[in-house]
């Protein structure tokens, strides 16, 4: 059965959970799975950069949320580590976040 939220509890810019995904609008509505593949926080308490990509809330690494892959590692002092960024970068490309997908059945959004 799917998931849903009302559609106005998702403006732009935003990020919230709902179940198992973290639902954002950048411009467009996404559905990724909540837990980044770093230390696993919740990707529901994160952010939308300017390049619409979701922002992790505890060390900033980025995915494309078209594609579920990190574009960005860990950063802080994470990022001093040789070869960390390179390692979960390549991670995602053979796991990336589960992208759900989402239908717009005004006013609410399903997500599947």
């Amino acid at each position: 059965m799917p998931e849903s939220v009302a559609a106005s509890e998702v403006p732009v810019g935003s990020v919230t959970g709902v179940g198992k995904y973290a639902v954002g609008n950048n411009g467009a509505y996404f559905a990724v799975s909540r837990r980044c593949r770093h230390l696993r926080a919740d990707l529901a308490d994160g952010t939308i950069d300017t390049d619409g990509c979701l922002v992790c809330p505890w060390h900033q690494a980025k995915y494309d949320v078209t594609t579920g892959q990190m574009v960005r590692g860990p950063q802080g002092v994470f990022a001093r580590i040789p070869g960390l960024d390179a390692a979960f970068i390549a991670l995602t490309k053979v796991f990336p976040l589960t992208r759900g997908k989402i239908t717009v059945n005004d006013p609410n959004l399903e997500i599947d």
